[in-house]
C-alpha cells in the first residue's frame, strides 16, 4: 500500500502535466493562427473606402515584418529578463528556461531574406528567381539595409549557439538600427530625427514584449524547481524572489512604457499633423492600424496597472502572473499590429 500509492500519485501528476502542456502548445498554436490572420487579412479592411492603394503583397510584406519583430523582441527579452534575474536576491539556483534565440535568429533570418527579395525585384514579389536582381541591393540604400537585417540575424545565431550569448547584443542592435533607417528615407524631412525616434521606440518596445515573456518563463522554471508548499500562498514560484523579479521588471517596464508612449505620439504627429490626426485616424489605413494599435496599447496598460496593484498585495504577490500572461498574449498582437503598420501606405501630409 505504501509503495503502490506514491507511485500511482506520480502517474496521476505526470498525466496531469502532459496534458496541461498539450492544452498550452494548442493555445499556442491558436494564437499564432490568430496572428497570422491580422497582417494578412488586415489591408484589405484598413483599405476598405479610403481610397488608397497599397504596393502588390502588401499582406506578404506586412507577415514577414511581423515575424521580424517577434524575432527581435525575443532575444532581447532574454537578455533583458536574465540581466534583472541576477540581480534578485534569493533567486532560486536553477538552470535557465531553454533560449529561444537561436530560433528566433532563424525566423528572423527567413523573414529578412524575404524582405530583401522583395527589394531585390523593385518593391514587388518575386515570382521567379530570374526576377532578383541581387546585385542591384547593394546600389540602393534600401538593399544595403536589407542586407544588413539578413546578415544581422546570421551572426545573432551563432552568438546564440556560442558561449557568450550576450553577444547577441550587437547584431540585434543592427536590425534596430537597419528598421529604424529603412521607416526614414534620407529624402524624408528631418530624417535623422525619425530614425532616432524609431530606434528608441523599437528597442524600449522589444524589450517590453520580450522581457515579459522571459520573466514569466523563469517564474515557471523557479516553481518547478521549488514545490508549492500548501500552506504558503504564492510558495513554489520563487517567492519571494519572484515577487521580486516581477517588481524589478515592472520598475523598468514603466519606464519602457513611457519611452513608447513618448517616441509615438511624436513619430505620429511627424506623420499626421496635429489638426489633421482626428480625420486621418479613421479615414486612412494608415490611421485606422494606428488607432487599433493605440488600442492594444491602451489594453495593456490596463493590464499591467493590474499587474503592479497585484503585485503589491501582501497576501499574494504573485497574483500578478495571471494579467502578466494577458498582457504578453496582447504585446504579441501589437507586435503583429506593428508588422502591418510598417507595410501599409504612409498618410498624407495635409
Amino acid at each position: 500500500m505504501t509503495l503502490t500509492r506514491p507511485t500511482a500519485d506520480a502517474a496521476d501528476a505526470g498525466a496531469a502535466a502532459r496534458r496541461q502542456a498539450t492544452r498550452r502548445a494548442l493555445a499556442l498554436l491558436a494564437l499564432v493562427a490568430v496572428a497570422a490572420l491580422i497582417p494578412l487579412l488586415g489591408p484589405r479592411t484598413a483599405l476598405a473606402g479610403t481610397g488608397e492603394a497599397a504596393a502588390p503583397g502588401v499582406a506578404g510584406i506586412a507577415l514577414l515584418r511581423a515575424v521580424l519583430f517577434a524575432a527581435l523582441c525575443v532575444p532581447v527579452g532574454e537578455l533583458f529578463a536574465a540581466r534583472l534575474a541576477r540581480r534578485v536576491p534569493g533567486a532560486p539556483r536553477v538552470d535557465a528556461p531553454r533560449s529561444w534565440a537561436a530560433y528566433a535568429a532563424v525566423a528572423g533570418f527567413v523573414a529578412a531574406l524575404g524582405l530583401a527579395s522583395v527589394v531585390a525585384t523593385g518593391n514587388l514579389l518575386p515570382r521567379h528567381l530570374a526576377d532578383l536582381d541581387l546585385g542591384g541591393l547593394y546600389a540602393s540604400r534600401d538593399g544595403r539595409l536589407a542586407l544588413l537585417e539578413v546578415n544581422a540575424f546570421a551572426v545573432a545565431w551563432f552568438c546564440a549557439r556560442s558561449r557568450r550569448p550576450g553577444t547577441q547584443v550587437w547584431p540585434l542592435a543592427a536590425v534596430a538600427l537597419a528598421e529604424a533607417l529603412r521607416a526614414h528615407p534620407a529624402a524624408e524631412h528631418t530624417a535623422p530625427t525619425g530614425s532616432g525616434l524609431t530606434l528608441v521606440h523599437v528597442t524600449c518596445a522589444a524589450l517590453w514584449a520580450g522581457g515579459l515573456l522571459h520573466v514569466l518563463r523563469l517564474l515557471r522554471s523557479w516553481r518547478a524547481a521549488e514545490p508549492a508548499d500548501a500552506g504558503a500562498p504564492g510558495a513554489g514560484e520563487g517567492s519571494p524572489a519572484g515577487a521580486a523579479l516581477l517588481d524589478r521588471y515592472a520598475r523598468g517596464a514603466a519606464v519602457l512604457f513611457a519611452a513608447i508612449t513618448a517616441t509615438g505620439v511624436w513619430s505620429s504627429l511627424r506623420r499626421m499633423p496635429a489638426g489633421t490626426v482626428m480625420d486621418q485616424l479613421t479615414t486612412t489605413a494608415y490611421g485606422r492600424t494606428l488607432l487599433a494599435k493605440v488600442l492594444l496599447v491602451a489594453a495593456v496598460a490596463v493590464l499591467a496597472l493590474c499587474a503592479r496593484l497585484r503585485l503589491r498585495s501582501a497576501r499574494d504577490p504573485l497574483g500578478a502572473c495571471s494579467p502578466a500572461r494577458a498582457e504578453v498574449v496582447v504585446l504579441g498582437a501589437v507586435v503583429v499590429v506593428s508588422g502591418l503598420l510598417t507595410a501599409l501606405p504612409l498618410p498624407i501630409r495635409w
